[in-house]
């Protein structure tokens, strides 16, 4: 699609405008985090996942509710425990008796809805979480053999609380690879502080409405997916990511001594894709420079692994992540 057409920017204006209904409407409940809710919105549009850390009590697990109230799709919420199972996450196949006969019947777990919380992600043990992985790649679960698609749209966004270690399982690099963004939740200000007691203590709570559908959502990604890029734009989104190689001859010293393992090419498709929802939401036809900027350290941060002495020196991904885009000609 052209966007000097006027079918393709009314699309636009369209898109523009179902975002921001939907971002007003969760922002009767959520205060403040406006980035949040941004690139959680748009890892949505996108068919990402995302990854939110944060310390208790700071609406990770509102906002994913209140978006799915808005768009009227199904929501299901999963507490993570070291106890859970694999079948108590995609289901399992029971014995039941039809027509005089014991027969098996798959009985569909919690992952089979529209949008899920991952609540503390990081206390299941591996084997749990890797039972995520087909649904956040595939969109599909398989059990004994047999192949269940997911409806659509799905959406995945997974809790972790940085400050507690005991009793905890590091998501390994394949999985941390399949989430879109990984984000931090951070503490409101004063004035935010106040307006959520205002909100919350109340007798009268906000009323979340529906202003759109799963639908809509579809409709916005193949919107965004139209936006073209040029070609230097695209060169610099892949030196981006390859400059986080150590073994690569043009990354920065920092990268060489800090980066064990860089981003993988899942993070130039991450950044392609929210770059161009970016354009779209800022008035652009074309994908920037600034788009690309503004979604790197998201997009990589967790696809990074650091050598020794990064951990040692205390040095953070997002450090990394800012040194190489600065240095790129």
């Amino acid at each position: 699609m052209e966007f000097n057409t006027q079918e393709a920017q009314a699309a636009a204006a369209q898109f523009r405008e179902t975002f921001n209904r939907i971002k007003s409407e969760i922002q009767k409940f959520m205060v403040g985090q406006e980035d949040i809710i941004d690139h959680v919105m748009i890892s949505a549009i996108c068919g990402g996942n995302v990854l939110l850390e944060g310390v208790p009590g700071l609406g990770k697990t509102a906002l994913v509710h209140t978006f799915a109230q808005t768009l009227s799709l199904k929501f299901s919420r999963i507490q993570f425990t070291p106890d859970l199972l694999p079948a108590d996450v995609v289901g399992t196949n029971i014995l039941i008796e039809k027509g005089g006969e014991k027969v098996f019947q798959f009985q569909r777990g919690p992952v089979f809805c529209n949008i899920l919380l991952a609540d503390e992600i990081n206390r299941a043990t591996p084997k749990t979480q890797s039972a995520l992985l087909e649904t956040m790649q595939e969109r599909a679960v398989t059990v004994a053999g047999t192949t269940y698609p997911l409806d659509k749209p799905f959406f995945l966004m997974a809790t972790q609380n940085p400050i507690e270690q005991d009793g905890t399982y590091p998501l390994p690099e394949a999985q941390l690879d399949r989430f879109f963004f990984k984000l931090y939740v951070k503490l409101p200000n004063h004035e935010e502080f106040s307006e959520i007691l205002y909100r919350t203590s109340g007798l009268i709570q906000p009323q979340i409405n529906q202003v759109a559908k799963g639908e809509d959502i579809l409709d916005m990604g193949k919107t965004s997916c139209q936006i073209p890029i040029e070609e230097s734009i695209q060169d610099y989104l892949i030196k981006a990511v390859r400059n986080t190689h150590p073994e690569n001859n043009e990354s920065p010293e920092m990268v060489k001594k800090y980066v064990r393992n860089g981003a993988s090419p899942r993070a130039a498709q991450t950044i392609l894709a929210g770059s161009r929802v970016r354009a779209l939401l800022k008035g652009r036809y074309h994908v920037a420079r600034e788009d690309i900027n503004a979604l790197a350290v998201p997009a990589m941060r967790h696809r990074l692994v650091l050598s020794f002495e990064g951990e040692a020196d205390g040095i953070s991904p997002d450090q990394i992540i800012e040194d190489v885009l600065s240095k790129i000609n």
